[in-house]
């Protein structure tokens, strides 16, 4: 926790900072930390610091926290990382906020969230040098993403389509949409084609589309080796066969392309329902394709917490050679601190009152 900053243990301060060398400081970034009006959210959301910078947390009105995380647990505390402890501070102060600094020592990543319930899962969350707009992006996604309460809901809506399978057979089925997706058709004129790998890249092109009942999704495998392979939300790396034994999934199985190719093998699927279809390429040489963000969705119920770019952060949250954060102390008179090479965070309290669906069924068509 935090000392509070009474003249006495300022007199002490004053004395220990005559006899230790001044820390040089080449900037200070102000980042407020909640706000008037039930703000849940830092701003700005992330910020750029240089090596002896210091970035200055103000605690405005409601509840809130700086708790270090990392980018693959976006919402829970990292290991001796530093946290401010709750700071709620009331209504009516509009004034002489209670701040907090945290001095930057290196240029590593550091992940950042308040532990009030459910503001992480709302999107508080707060990054130094995370990268780029979108490193953060994906650790604000995979931090909304853990949300599974809150995911919109419709009224089930139903519908008989008579759909027609290779071979000429008909069949009629009566389909259910999905909460918070389209509502189903009949329609089967659509197919949607998905470059896999496109130009030597790590990607399905495009990543994420809408179809409706009895459309068609075509996979064409380019260059590289590659597979379409059916997940969960849950956990986007690992084969819906594996995490969920039992259930029927998809798998196109590995599609090597040699790279003077000008023909590619195609595998094309029938989407049966409206529920999401998640999907990964397990390929894992020379890295994991999946964990680089190599994901692919179909009705993903886009402006939730089950949205395409969620699914996509978790995967690539499990890539922990790439979101390494950096490592801080706290230092408090009524607690042991923990020192380390990379950040110090202290508080400083001024005068303010101070009072926390799994994948669709799809039919193969050869």
């Amino acid at each position: 926790m935090f000392s509070y900053k009474t003249s006495a243990f300022a007199a002490l301060v004053g004395i220990s900072l005559a006899v230790i060398p001044p820390v040089v400081r080449s900037a200070t970034i102000d980042v407020t930390v909640g706000g008037p009006n039930g703000t849940v959210a830092y701003a700005p959301e992330y910020v750029n610091a240089s090596i002896g910078d210091v970035v200055r947390f103000t605690f405005e009105q409601k509840n809130h926290t700086v708790t270090q995380s990392s980018f693959a647990s976006p919402c829970s505390p990292l290991a001796n990382g530093f946290d401010s402890g709750f700071v709620p501070v009331a209504a009516n102060v509009t004034s002489d906020f209670i701040t907090a600094e945290l001095t930057i020592e290196n240029t590593d990543p550091v992940w950042v969230y308040c532990r009030q319930t459910g503001h992480c899962e709302e999107g508080m969350v707060f990054a130094v040098n995370p990268g780029s707009d979108a490193k953060f992006a994906a650790f604000k996604a995979a931090a909304m993403g853990q949300n599974s309460t809150s995911t919109a809901s419709a009224s089930i809506v139903t519908v008989t389509a008579t759909v027609t399978v290779s071979g000429g057979e008909t069949i009629t089925t009566t389909y259910g949409s999905y909460p918070g997706s389209s509502a189903p058709t009949a329609a089967t004129s659509t197919d949607h084609k998905v470059i896999v790998g496109d130009n030597g890249t790590l990607t399905y092109n495009p990543a994420n589309i809408t179809a409706q009942i009895g459309d068609t999704v075509t996979f064409e495998f380019h260059q590289k080796n590659h597979t379409v392979t059916q997940s969960s939300f849950a956990d986007p790396c690992t084969a819906l066969s594996a995490s969920s034994p039992g259930t029927v999934s998809f798998d196109s199985g590995f599609m090597p392309v040699a790279t003077n190719a000008t023909t590619f093998p195609t595998v094309t699927i029938q989407i049966n329902d409206t529920k999401p279809f998640w999907a990964y390429c397990r390929q894992s040489t020379p890295v994991s394709h999946c964990e680089s963000g190599m994901v692919f969705s179909v009705n993903a119920v886009e402006n939730s917490n089950s949205s395409f770019e969620a699914f996509q952060a978790k995967a690539l949250a499990l890539n922990t050679t790439a979101s390494a954060s950096g490592s801080a102390s706290l230092s408090s008179p009524s607690a042991t601190s923990t020192s380390n090479s990379a950040l110090s965070i202290h508080g400083i309290y001024g005068a303010g009152t101070v009072i926390a669906i799994v994948g669709a069924a799809v039919g193969v068509l050869l």
